[in-house]
């Protein structure tokens, strides 16, 4: 029997048989993920999330989602309307297995409505979990790099664009260089090549720039991180790679994960 294993008298505990029947005492262990399980709150409309946390995820910690209802265009108004179910979407995350963190996973739609408000609705739904947004990520990972003035590139339109530069500021950030692709679509965003995204990264860099950041959850980022850090010579945080890395650290787990940037060097 694993050392860790708790036997389970069989009357009366969980999967044993119907009540009243006699069955073989389970020894039920800690679970496929003995190290932690992390909750995470994905746009309806996004292709990419799920794959890059599940690359990323060390073994013997689990990933776990929930959808959240949102129209595709990727809009101020409708990033704002994510609120009503953060909640609902936070309940329905593994409620008996309680994830250690529970993060709300787009870049844009955490700057819209604030990480403090969908921390708040998070912790309404799922209050035994450590609420989290995906923002709260990026600005621990740029600090914990030690980035001060950074060169920033997103898929959004200007309307987004602006609030997230005048965000990064009032989180102490200079912004040496800020380009958006002026893309609408939510669903188009996860087939931008990553080839291309690579190149829009490197054409962002300044030699006063500190880091570079290239935001949203919904892009290819993580396949060409390592090599856009490769040939800058300076960090690259990414919307996943900062968000998992941030998430993993609140629940303890301190590995260092190869090929996703030097961030994964920070405990």
């Amino acid at each position: 029997m694993n050392a860790d294993a708790t036997t389970i008298a069989a009357k009366g505990s969980p999967g044993t048989g119907a009540p009243g029947t006699s069955a073989p005492a389970i020894p039920f262990d800690a679970g496929p993920f003995p190290r932690g399980l992390l909750g995470f709150i994905v746009l309806a409309t996004d292709l990419i999330v799920e794959e890059n946390l599940f690359r990323m995820a060390p073994a013997g910690v689990g990933v776990s989602f929930s959808r959240i209802r949102t129209d595709n265009d990727t809009t101020v108004a409708n990033l704002a309307k994510h609120l009503d179910h953060m909640a609902e979407a936070a309940a329905i995350l593994q409620p008996d297995a309680k994830p250690a963190t529970i993060c709300y996973a787009c870049t844009s739609g955490s700057i819209v409505m604030g990480p403090d408000r969908i921390r708040a609705e998070i912790a309404r739904g799922a209050p035994s979990s450590q609420a989290t947004t995906l923002v709260s990520g990026v600005l621990a990972a740029l600090r914990a790099v030690g980035a001060k003035r950074i060169a920033v590139g997103t898929p959004y339109i200007d309307e987004i664009n602006r609030l997230e530069a005048d965000f990064l500021r009032r989180e102490g950030f200079e912004i040496a260089a800020m380009e958006g692709l002026q893309i609408v679509d939510g669903e188009a965003m996860g087939r931008i090549p990553p080839g291309y995204i690579r190149d829009f990264a490197l054409g962002l860099d300044r030699p006063d720039a500190d880091a570079i950041f290239v935001s949203c959850s919904a892009i290819r980022t993580i396949d060409v991180l390592q090599e856009i850090e490769d040939r800058v010579g300076k960090p690259v945080i990414a919307s996943n790679q900062a968000m998992m890395w941030h998430c993993l650290r609140l629940a303890g787990v301190k590995d260092a994960i190869p090929g996703f940037g030097r961030l994964f060097d920070r405990r």
